[in-house]
């Protein structure tokens, strides 16, 4: 070969014939990876930032000069079958979680949010049969008397904490259904709420109810779907998308400023290029969800409404903000605890019910009020496993029951009334001493999806569900 052939050949032109050809860039080319967990330190704020660096760095360098390599089959999932979590782990404990869609969003505008009380209501507490000479005889020292309700309708009243909802109750946004269960009745906490979370008595139903609810509305945006709290609730469960959120201003990296972007930065090269693997598409909505929760925590917010302090009314909060931001959200998810009243559930002046009732009920009434209009578009409904017993146990509390209540706050609603058949609290008429269950939870749920987010075939959200009308909707 002569050397204006090797020359044509070789844009570098003629070099000696001892002159070995140039290696392909390697691995070998990228910084050298830390031996111990001090070097790695030095990559980053965190053990997570440090260990996502240096996977991208080294990631970087084969691609570099390995491209016929990968061509052939060399592929970074050895890398993140190791890394990929990290990345995700080093938000604040907070996930976009499985499948993700990125198609336009719905035309629905509507949002519905579900607040779970966790550990079993007394709903006879709550929506009290106003002067029910049964409910007055059995709760001696605990029943709250007819004069100190309020609102309400003909046959019940409402406990006075609930004060701060009792305008929307007289606007009609509002109502109740009472002696609501489920037909595969439980007094363990446990079963109870897998069985309401599911949607179904049968556990070969593994998706939880709202994430069939998901399926059904079809594809959305980032945040079609939340869940406020530290880990995914039961109903949520399934292979739609989702966002569990410890609060809009905290869903980011752990650190800001330079360091946070230069992890980003990282983050988007160890993921480049992967196509529909799931661990990019997951990484990718991750980060796609971080940068629209910077934006919605730096716009302006200002609230209408005097706010409680608390974790529910911050998370509750968070929820308004993200409607009000007109972001897409179709389900939110909210749990609060704290309703097994065994002991020193109280009356009207005081105990542990006014005390969570209050909590709930000023939570509620900002949330209300600090949507204005946009409320007409939105559907609060309450749940709680089971209800209470009817008689009062020996240390002024109730114990587990059956019959509970559901309360329902929004646009579209037959409201100012309790809805439901009322079996009454006559002896003869308790389930083992229980309020029993006249109305069945998911013809509720099954009514609002199908008046409010139009959703018609109940059957694809609660299998095997004969649907029967409640009227709590228009």
């Amino acid at each position: 070969m002569t050397d204006d052939a090797r020359s044509a050949a070789d844009p570098a032109g003629p070099r000696p014939a001892d002159d070995p050809p140039p290696r392909p860039r390697t691995a070998d080319d990228a910084p050298p990876r830390p031996r111990t967990a001090a070097e790695l330190r030095r990559h980053g704020p965190t053990t997570a930032d440090a260990a996502v660096r240096v996977y991208a760095e080294t990631v970087t360098a084969e691609l570099a000069g390995q491209r016929d390599r990968w061509r052939h089959g060399f592929t970074r999932r050895r890398v993140l079958a190791g890394a990929g979590a990290v990345g995700v782990a080093s938000l604040a404990g907070q996930v976009a979680t499985t499948r993700v869609s990125f198609a336009a969003p719905g035309t629905g505008n509507r949002t519905l949010v579900v607040v779970f009380l966790r550990g079993g209501m007394d709903g006879l507490s709550v929506v009290v049969p106003r002067g029910d000479r049964n409910y007055l005889n059995a709760r001696r020292g605990i029943a709250v008397p007819a004069g100190a309700l309020i609102a309400g309708d003909g046959r019940f009243g409402l406990h006075p904490a609930l004060a701060p909802l009792e305008r929307f109750w007289s606007a009609g946004t509002m109502a109740a259904v009472h002696a609501v269960a489920s037909p595969d009745a439980s007094r363990s906490h446990f079963q109870a709420q897998d069985c309401l979370e599911r949607g179904a008595a049968s556990t070969a139903v593994h998706t939880g109810w709202l994430d069939r609810v998901l399926t059904a509305l079809g594809p959305g945006t980032t945040f079609r779907a939340i869940a406020e709290g530290a880990a995914l609730p039961r109903s949520l469960v399934g292979g739609e998308s989702k966002l569990v959120l410890r609060g809009i201003r905290d869903y980011d990296l752990a650190e800001h400023g330079a360091p946070r972007d230069r992890t980003l930065t990282a983050l988007r090269a160890l993921y480049t290029g992967l196509g529909e693997h799931p661990l990019a598409t997951q990484a990718e909505e991750t980060l796609r969800s971080v940068a629209a929760a910077r934006k919605i925590a730096a716009g302006s917010y200002r609230s209408t409404a005097r706010w409680p302090g608390g974790g529910f009314a911050d998370q509750l909060r968070d929820v308004a903000r993200l409607i009000q931001a007109k972001v897409g959200l179709r389900v939110a998810a909210i749990d609060i605890g704290g309703w097994d009243m065994h002991t020193n559930i109280g009356g009207p002046d005081g105990g542990d019910m006014r005390n969570r009732l209050t909590e709930l009920a000023g939570a509620l009434g900002a949330f209300a009020t600090d949507l204005g209009p946009a409320l007409d578009d939105v559907t609060v409904v309450t749940m709680s496993e089971f209800g209470r017993r009817v008689e009062a146990n020996g240390n002024s509390g109730t114990d587990h029951g059956h019959g509970g209540l559901m309360m329902l706050l929004g646009g579209g609603m037959n409201g100012g009334r309790v809805h439901g058949r009322w079996p009454g609290l006559a002896p003869g008429a308790l389930e083992q001493g229980d309020l029993a269950g006249a109305n069945d939870y998911r013809d509720v749920l099954a009514e609002l999806l199908r008046a409010r987010l139009g959703i018609a075939d109940a059957k694809k959200i609660f299998p095997g569900l004969q649907q029967r009308a409640i009227g709590v909707f228009r």
